[in-house]
């Protein structure tokens, strides 16, 4: 079994901040001598050797929080993360702290989030939207680092602020069902891959499952977090359908945009032909035409509360809720019409 820092701490009778202290050397908080040797000789009992994460523990405080984006487009089109940031920067501001933005390429090194602890110019992190199968996350979550996930990558000792894909999606195709719609299709908001949209995904189908309906194939497409890649998968569905559906749920509200300018493009109405939600809640859903039926989804509130754990991990604090789970609410407008037939 592999020792860790909380195995040295529980041995030496101190904390994980402590033992990350002694064996880096860090003279930003003052330690006795006899902890010193305490956490020193516990560390030589079981053996253990602080791997590269742990070696960049604290090593004094910076005053800026790192704030990672997995995604450049989500940054670039998406209306929903901006939402996040500036709630962030709202808590952040409030406790005297700076932010660093990085934005991580998919295809980009996969030791960008280790090169910025080490790099010492962040004292904790905030990644949005994580891979659930992102290792160097889990590495970082295993050696205590001071980190909280807009997401989740399934870790038991993460720290995380989310939402319940389920239930939001749940709501959303009870809503359709309830009008009388049988051919519901979904288009994503991204490719599969990404947490999110595959969450999502297999949402619609168990909720279409629990009204006894089979999703259909040719009306599942994906977009790539733009109105522009929303309006491009849905003019393939519409191509590729033998029927087009009587009703979509996007993915988000952004693709949501496009998708209802496809169907106009084909002739077709939102909501007489084609009803249409979104996700998100977005504030420009209101004012769409038609305005758009959605999930909100509070974007703002989400990003002070990863943003206020962070800071209390930061100021080493108990931290009761590790895993904040947020509620969502479907905001029923014009774009999902009324009762089919």
């Amino acid at each position: 079994m592999k020792v860790t820092s909380h195995d040295v701490a529980e041995r030496a009778g101190v904390s994980r901040a402590t033992v990350s202290m002694v064996l880096n050397g860090s003279t930003a908080v003052s330690i006795s001598t006899q902890t010193r040797e305490r956490v020193l000789r516990a560390a030589a009992e079981l053996g253990y050797r602080p791997n590269s994460a742990a070696r960049m523990l604290v090593r004094g405080d910076t005053e800026t929080i790192g704030l990672v984006a997995t995604d450049p487009a989500l940054l670039n089109v998406d209306g929903f993360v901006p939402q996040l940031l500036y709630g962030i920067s709202r808590v952040n501001r409030e406790h005297g702290y700076g932010v660093l933005l990085e934005v991580v390429d998919k295809g980009g090194a996969p030791n960008v989030y280790t090169d910025l602890v080490r790099s010492r110019r962040i004292d904790g992190m905030i990644v949005l939207n994580p891979a659930s199968n992102d290792q160097a996350l889990r590495g970082l979550i295993e050696d205590g680092y001071p980190l909280v996930l807009l997401g989740s990558v399934g870790h038991p000792n993460e720290h995380s602020v989310n939402f319940s894909n389920r239930r939001a999606i749940q709501s959303a195709v009870d809503h359709l069902v309830g009008l009388g719609h049988r051919r519901i299709g979904h288009i994503g908001f991204s490719a599969m891959g990404n947490i999110a949209t595959d969450r999502r995904l297999a949402a619609y189908r168990d909720s279409l499952a629990s009204h006894g309906l089979e999703p259909e194939p040719d009306l599942v497409g994906f977009a790539h977090h733009s109105a522009e890649s929303g309006f491009a998968a849905m003019r393939e569905l519409l191509a590729r359908a033998q029927r087009p559906p009587t009703a979509i749920l996007a993915g988000n509200d952004t693709i949501a945009l496009g998708i209802m300018a496809a169907i106009e493009a084909a002739g077709l109405r939102v909501p007489e032909d084609i009803a249409v939600i979104g996700f998100d809640d977005l504030p420009i859903a209101a004012y769409t035409r038609p305005a758009l039926t959605t999930i909100h989804n509070p974007a703002i509130e989400q990003g002070e509360a990863a943003a206020r754990m962070l800071i209390r991990l930061l100021n080493r604090e108990v931290i009761e809720r590790p895993r904040v789970v947020f509620g969502t609410e479907l905001v029923i407008r014009a774009s999902s019409g009324g009762r089919v037939g």
